[in-house]
Order: structure tokens, then C-alpha cells, then sequence
């Protein structure tokens, strides 16, 4: 006879086994269905209370076998002692209390089982039912997972674009930081250069300032302003201009190219107004050879606006309005005056552009008045002294030369003017004295005679109309 011992141990093994059944039939389950077991239990209830005896019908021992499996599962194997009294005449009552009684110690899982493959059995719509409510669950499981895969990127998008807003301020920011960096330091450099040149031109333009505005210290320095800045921006693009000629002068010359005769110079006369020195011009003796030529200060230029009122003030005399014919140069000779040490000069036109250039012309002779002695010439280089003279022609007969005051030295022309030595003081460019008065002044270098020079020979069809005022300040 086996003993005790061995009789529970063959129970345990068939207990063991029965829930390895019941877990395989609850895997298949799954696997058929589609759902969890609790799931698949609790959509199979549903069916069966809202469809039974609309859309089916089942009969009187299904109902009540599908009754008994739904209060083992929910409620666990019947007890007489819990349960209520039925009456003599409840049948229903009775036959639902007998088939739950009949199921004895089945477990839940197990009940929970049977009920779906019952229902399964007898209601051919319920497999149907399940697979429509599969397909729902998987379409809203598909739109979960494609709605969180859009929040994704869109979370991923947006710290991107966080990413990229962020860099773009902090090159911004360093860009700006830069920019102001530079903006300073041009400003600094700009200081220290209108510093410089204002040093340079302070008593010119008080001067000029107080000729223009006798009595009106206000203006004074609102026009000493103007001109400042003024110089300043013509300084910087004469500049320009010299390292762009420098830059294709070394250009060719790494090319290979010859440099053109006289370039060098070209470049350095276009600077001269601008430099501590100014280049001078051809200095010619009347023996053909070239003599040591003293060194001139820089001329100062600049421009005024009110060309109406400077035109309006200088139609007053007669004698300084000029008429410049096509094709002609007209030479102004204003000697150097004992009691002044700057000359200043203005133009301005009527409705054109015309040359313009200052030389100066060395004499050992008597410096007199402020004498103006007009003389034209059809040369287009009047700044080249020949071996013999141009010949001048008057202009407004009512200006004449007395004893020493004329051309320094004995006159406005002649064979002294022969033998003088030019040098170049303002090289001739064409000027838009028909937009702004033009103004200039420069120091004496010593005595001679200033030759202003307004130049139209490149005009074939236009004469020109100056007017023009030149004086001198102690």
C-alpha cells in the first residue's frame, strides 16, 4: 500500500499539472482571441447582456449554463450558506442555484474560460464581434503610436529649431559685438584723423568762418563744423584713391607690365592736397635746367552748400564774375601781401563744371596789394612755364597793374614771369562748382604770385561763368 506521503505527492503533480494546462489554455486563448483573458471576459459579458434576444437567441440550458459559468467567475463556487432562499415556485431561480452548485470547486480562471467558449459555441456573431473590436483596438492603438511619433518630432523639431534660434542670436550677438567693436574703433581712428587735420586747418577755417560770418560766433562754428567733417571725407577718399592706385601700380609689377612714364607722379599729384607736402610741378629756368624747388605746405580744401547766396553776393562786383570761353584757360594772379600770411579762395558756376588748379609762382620782387590780374590762354597745361611767355590778353580792362603790385617782381608777365620758378599747389581737376562753392586757402610760402587757374579747354561748345572771391588773412 502506497503510503501518505506518496499519495500527496501524486496530488501535488496532478495540481501542478492541471494549472500547467490551464495556463496553456489561457495562452491559447489569447492567441485566438486577440485579448487579454480579463478583456476578452468582460467584451464577452457585454455581447451576451446587450445582444441576447435581440440580435440571437439561445436556449433555456445555454442560458443558464452561461449564468452558473458567470457567477463562478464573478462571485467563486456556490455556497448554500451565503446564498438566499428560493421560493416553492421560483423554478428559474432554482435551476440557476442547481447548474452553479453543479460546477462545484471550478476556479474563476477556469469559469472565466468556459464562459467565452460557451458563448462562442452557441452565438456564431461573437467571433465576428471580437474581430471587429480587435481591429478597432489595433487602429486606435496604431493612432496612438503615430500620434506619439508626430509629438516626437514635433518635440524633436522643435528643440532643433530651439537649437538653431539660439545659435543664430549667438552669432548674431558676436556678429553685432563685432560690428560695434569696428564701428568703435572706426570711430576712434576717425577722431585721431579729423584731430590731426583740424590741428592742420583750425586757423584757416576760424578765418575763413569769421570772413563768412563776421559777428555770429553761433554760425561760426556750425560753418568750422561743416568744413571739418568735410575735409575729413574728402582726406579719406583721396586716400582711397592712392591705394587703388598703389594697389594696380603693384599689380603690374608683378605682372610684369612696364609702369607708364610719369604714373608714379600722376598718383602722387592726386593726393597733394592732402599730404604735409605737396608735389610740385615742373620747375623750368629759362636756361631749360631744373633748380631745387622749396617745399609748400598742404593746401586745405572744402565745399559750402549756399552756392545761391555766394553768387548772389558776389554779382555785387562786377569784376569778379568771368567768363571762361569754350576751349580757353583763364589765369587769376593774386600776389602775396605783406600784412597776410593765408590766401582763400571761393568759386562757384552757373549750370556747369569746370577745371580748376593753384600754382605758385616764386618772385624776389616787392610784394604789393591784392592786386587781380586776369589772362587767358588757349594752352591746355598753362602750368608749364615755356621759354618763352604765352601772350596775355586783359580781361576787364578796369584791373591794371601799378608799379610793384602786379605779377611780384614787375609786372603781371613779360620775361620775368619767364624766369619764375612754379611750383604746383592744387593740381587742375574738374570741379562741380555748379552744385557747391568750392573754397580753399593755403599758407605763404613766401612772396610771389598765386596763378588760379579755371580751366575749359576740354569744353568745345560751352563757355563757362565764374564767379569767385579771393582774399588773405593775417
Amino acid at each position: 500500500m502506497a503510503s501518505d506521503g506518496d499519495q500527496e505527492a501524486r496530488g501535488d503533480e496532478g495540481a501542478m499539472g492541471d494549472n500547467v494546462q490551464q495556463v496553456e489554455r489561457v495562452q491559447e486563448a489569447v492567441n485566438t482571441w486577440g485579448f487579454p483573458l480579463s478583456e476578452l471576459y468582460h467584451l464577452a459579458l457585454t455581447f451576451y447582456k446587450e445582444k441576447e434576444g435581440k440580435a440571437f437567441h439561445l436556449t433555456y440550458d445555454s442560458r443558464l449554463s452561461l449564468m452558473a459559468l458567470s457567477k463562478q467567475a464573478s462571485a467563486g463556487p456556490y455556497q448554500p450558506e451565503t446564498g438566499s432562499d428560493v421560493g416553492y415556485l421560483d423554478v428559474l431561480g432554482s435551476d440557476r442555484r442547481r447548474e452553479w452548485a453543479a460546477l462545484g470547486e471550478m476556479g474563476k480562471q477556469e469559469a472565466v474560460l468556459k464562459f467565452v467558449e460557451k458563448l462562442a459555441e452557441v452565438c456564431t456573431t461573437f467571433g465576428p464581434y471580437i474581430a471587429s473590436h480587435r481591429i478597432e483596438r489595433d487602429e486606435r492603438e496604431r493612432r496612438r503610436r503615430e500620434e506619439a511619433e508626430r509629438m516626437r518630432r514635433e518635440a524633436e523639431e522643435a528643440e532643433r529649431r530651439q537649437r538653431e534660434e539660439d545659435e543664430r542670436k549667438r552669432i548674431e550677438e558676436q556678429q553685432n559685438k563685432l560690428q560695434e567693436e569696428e564701428r568703435m574703433r572706426q570711430e576712434q581712428q576717425k577722431q585721431q584723423i579729423m584731430l590731426a587735420l583740424n590741428a592742420q586747418t583750425a586757423t584757416q577755417f576760424q578765418q575763413y568762418a569769421a570772413q563768412q560770418f563776421p559777428g555770429n560766433p553761433g554760425q561760426q562754428q556750425l560753418l568750422i563744423r561743416q568744413l571739418q567733417e568735410q575735409h575729413y571725407l574728402q582726406y579719406i577718399q583721396q586716400l582711397y584713391q592712392m591705394q587703388i592706385a598703389q594697389q594696380a601700380a603693384a599689380l603690374k609689377q608683378q605682372e610684369g607690365e612696364p609702369t607708364e612714364p610719369g604714373s608714379d607722379a600722376q598718383t602722387q599729384d592726386d593726393t597733394s592736397a592732402d599730404r604735409s607736402t605737396v608735389s610740385a610741378g615742373e620747375d623750368v629756368l629759362d636756361n631749360g635746367h631744373e633748380e631745387s624747388r622749396p617745399c609748400l605746405a598742404a593746401p586745405s580744401m572744402w565745399t559750402r552748400p549756399q552756392i545761391r547766396d555766394f553768387k548772389e553776393k558776389v554779382r555785387q562786383d562786377a569784376e569778379s564774375v568771368i567768363t571762361v570761353g569754350r576751349g580757353e584757360v583763364v589765369t587769376v594772379r593774386v600776389p602775396t601781401h605783406d600784412e597776410g600770411s593765408y590766401l582763400f579762395w571761393e568759386f562757384a558756376t552757373d549750370h556747369y563744371d569746370v577745371g580748376f588748379g593753384v600754382c605758385f609762382e616764386w618772385s624776389e620782387g616787392q610784394a604789393g596789394p591784392p592786386n587781380v590780374h586776369l589772362s587767358e590762354s588757349s594752352e591746355e597745361e598753362e602750368d608749364e612755364v615755356e621759354a618763352e611767355p604765352p601772350d596775355e590778353v586783359e580781361r576787364n580792362g578796369d584791373v591794371t597793374t601799378d608799379g610793384g603790385a602786379g605779377a611780384v617782381g614787375g609786372g603781371g608777365g613779360g620775361e620775368q614771369s619767364a624766369k619764375a620758378l612754379v611750383q604746383e599747389v592744387v593740381p587742375v581737376y574738374r570741379r562741380d562748382c555748379h552744385v557747391e562753392v568750392y573754397a580753399g586757402s593755403h599758407q605763404y610760402p613766401g612772396r610771389g604770385v598765386y596763378l588760379l587757374k579755371f580751366d575749359n579747354s576740354y569744353s568745345l561748345w560751352r563757355s563757362k561763368t565764374v564767379y569767385y572771391r579771393v582774399y588773405y588773412t593775417r
